[in-house]
């Protein structure tokens, strides 16, 4: 069976080899950290013996004293390191350290171990039930007294800004030696060693190991570059914490159940159950957990952040739209949770210049829906780009170039740090307001400042960048509407001019039974397309769903609007019909302006000529062709298909053509133009057609 001082030894000998190893593998280049190496893995080596000691017995006394007597001396000569070389103190260099009183220190444990081997012992002659060499425990204690006086001395010369780094290892240190005082001290006085003290001695030394490992990762001068994750600490605080805690409770209802007579079983019972609904409370309360993580950063780490882990955090926290939260609200929440805020209000600047409150999170008691950008407090906090920390103002308000607390925040409103969000240099974007905290920040520093700017920068760009795309898209949108208002627009010019020319002819020819019936044909072709072009304003996507539609007829419908400039019409090969996916108003829009700007082009006594013909199995080719004056390749290239580019001065929009090839080219299709100078222009519209269609060609002539 295992005792219980062989698993304290073996406990106090893992920890001593853990730390050693993660030490070991950072490669240290200080003299410092080397010996600091080596102690630990004396201490571990002696634990390792101790634990063999008390389950096997294989070791001799004088082994187990000489590897104690060296593993004293290795502590010693650190902790000479360690004032001799600390730039921290005040005293001059090797000042404790002196050849002499080292040299005396080096005598002492050589004579001790001389006498270890050279002394008589009894056959069981080992701690800790015989009784003891006193030479041996007053050499121990004569050491212990030796260490103490140096780690006080170390500690007291310190500087008061690096004693936070040394001040668990000189409690570690010092902690071992007064142990080790104790247990020797009562050994002298009592003839033999206590076991239960003997026992515990290899616990004592593995609760060290993590005052050691802190003071280790404080110190960079030591080269050491160990890293203790912040995670890990927390939860495993949290879990000692609960064990402590459920060990205390178990021992009080020991002692409840077994002196409280017949009502102890209850009464134990009763107890176990409310310490367990505190347990929980505690465990699972935000305000304690907070107060936990505050003094962990505080007291155990360099720095009060993990900085990889908080910016990865932040970086996660508001790019996550999916959490239903908003950016304004992951905004307050992500730099809130550095600071142990859980509530805040974001005001961002609007185009006025003023700034709107966004958004709230958490159910701040702040109701403020505008800053001016004038306010004395937001002024201060462009100019000098400065956190404002409103407890800090109340207490120190030279600080602050004696600002006042403004007007618009009352004292029960709980406010704390007023952050302002810069996107650039002096760019202020928007103010961020958080509430008190739930755990007291006392390490308000530099650090938390530049932390909270760098967080208040990143969180300004993604507020900027969602509101471009915002108004990105609501430009988007008001530019469909608006090429969508400039077709309907080019097509109720169509439509008016064609109504003109009846009003115009109809004085003439009103006793014309042929005009009346054509002027009728006109006003129902008129009132048809109007009625159209209301169900695409309705729509407000013209064309987004394509249906089948006869190509042929469509052609046709548009040579019959313009035959009132057509003197002649005719057809050829026409038998059935050939049939495109498309939407039957942009088809008639399309085809009326291409042969429309043909006749313009043709003039009165030019020719127009419509041909429409098979290419390949999938595709349809319409030609338009004028004997108008041409167009350069130049006029095509830079200003046919250009927007709003007209030679018709204020009677075009210029648009048309625009118009018509974007629609085409949706179809899938595409509009080719061959032209050249006083020799006449041809259009030729590509578009896909269905495969069940018959191949048929179809030319269609006219003279204007």
């Amino acid at each position: 069976m295992v005792t219980i001082g062989a698993l304290s030894y073996l406990a106090g000998a893992l920890a001593q080899f853990f730390l050693t190893v993660l030490l070991t593998i950072r490669r240290p280049q200080s003299p410092r950290a080397r010996w600091l190496i080596l102690a630990l893995a004396l201490t571990g080596t002696w634990c390792a013996l101790l634990a063999l000691q008390e389950q096997l017995g294989l070791f001799s006394p004088p082994v187990l004293w000489t590897v104690e007597l060296i593993d004293k001396c290795v502590w010693l000569a650190f902790l000479d390191k360690l004032l001799g070389e600390n730039p921290g103190g005040p005293y001059p260099r090797r000042h404790l350290g002196t050849g002499a009183t080292r040299a005396a220190i080096e005598l002492l444990v050589l004579a001790l171990a001389i006498y270890a081997w050279v002394a008589p012992y009894p056959e069981q002659s080992f701690p800790p039930s015989l009784p003891i060499l006193s030479e041996l425990v007053f050499g121990q204690v004569v050491l212990c007294v030796i260490g103490l006086a140096l780690v006080d001395h170390f500690f007291r010369h310190a500087r008061p800004d690096q004693r936070w780094r040394i001040k668990f290892l000189c409690l570690a240190l010092g902690g071992m030696f007064a142990y080790d005082l104790c247990l020797y001290t009562n050994a002298l006085l009592f003839g033999r060693i206590n076991p239960d003290l003997w026992s515990a001695r290899g616990a004592v030394a593995g609760m060290i190991v993590p005052l050691i490992a802190i003071s280790a990762a404080r110190s960079p001068e030591w080269n050491l570059d160990l890293y203790i994750s912040r995670r890990i600490a927390f939860h495993s605080a949290i879990l000692s914490a609960v064990g402590v805690y459920l060990l205390a409770m178990v021992t009080v209802g020991y002692y409840v159940r077994t002196f409280d007579g017949e009502w102890g079983p209850v009464i134990q019972i009763v107890f176990l159950a409310a310490a367990s609904f505190a347990l929980v409370s505690l465990v699972f309360s935000a305000h304690v957990r907070a107060r936990l993580r505050v003094f962990l950063s505080k007291n155990f780490f360099n720095y009060a952040y993990d900085y990889r882990e908080e910016w990865l955090t932040l970086i996660r926290t508001l790019s996550d739209a999916r959490s239903g939260l908003s950016l304004e609200e992951r905004i307050i929440f992500a730099i809130g949770r550095l600071v142990e805020s859980q509530s805040g209000v974001l005001w961002v600047k609007e185009a006025a210049g003023d700034l709107s409150q966004r958004a709230t999170y958490g159910s701040p008691p702040v109701e403020v829906a505008q800053l001016k950008i004038d306010d004395p407090m937001i002024a201060y906090m462009i100019r000098r780009e400065w956190i404002v920390n409103l407890a800090e103002l109340k207490t120190m308000p030279a600080a602050y170039d004696g600002l006042a607390r403004p007007a618009w925040l009352s004292p029960e409103s709980g406010a704390w740090l007023l952050l302002p969000l810069f996107r650039d240099e002096s760019s202020l974007y928007a103010v961020l307001l958080l509430t008190e905290s739930r755990a007291p920040i006392h390490y308000w520093d530099w650090e938390v400042r530049d932390f909270l700017k760098t967080a208040g920068r990143l969180s300004a760009s993604y507020l900027a960048l969602e509101d471009a795309g915002r108004q990105l898209t609501e430009a988007k949108q008001f530019e469909g509407f608006n090429r969508l208002s400039a077709f309907v627009i080019h097509d109720l010019k169509n439509l008016i001019a064609q109504l003109t020319l009846v009003v115009r002819n109809a004085e003439r020819h009103q006793q014309n039974p042929d005009f009346v019936q054509d002027a009728f044909k006109t006003l129902d072709h008129v009132v048809e397309r109007m009625n159209r072009l209301m169900n695409q304003l309705r729509n407000a996507s013209p064309g987004a769903i394509p249906q089948e539609v006869d190509l042929l007829k469509v052609i046709k419908e548009v040579v019959a609007a313009r035959r009132s400039e057509l003197s002649e019409f005719v057809t050829e090969g026409l038998k059935s019909p050939v049939i495109v996916m498309a939407n039957r108003d942009r088809l008639f829009s399309t085809f009326e302006h291409v042969v429309q700007n043909a006749q313009d082009a043709a003039g009165k006594y030019g020719r127009v000529t419509i041909r429409l013909e098979a290419q390949g199995e999938d595709r349809i080719t319409i030609d338009v062709e004028d004997t108008g004056p041409g167009m350069s390749d130049e006029f095509i290239r830079t200003r046919l298909f250009r927007p709003f580019d007209t030679t018709k001065g204020i009677t075009g929009m210029g648009i048309g053509a625009y118009e018509s090839r974007e629609y085409v080219r949706s179809l899938g299709g595409d509009v080719l133009v061959k032209s050249e100078p006083g020799k006449g222009t041809c259009f030729r519209i590509v578009i896909p057609r269905q495969m069940d269609s018959v191949h048929q060609g179809l030319r269609l002539e006219g003279k204007v």
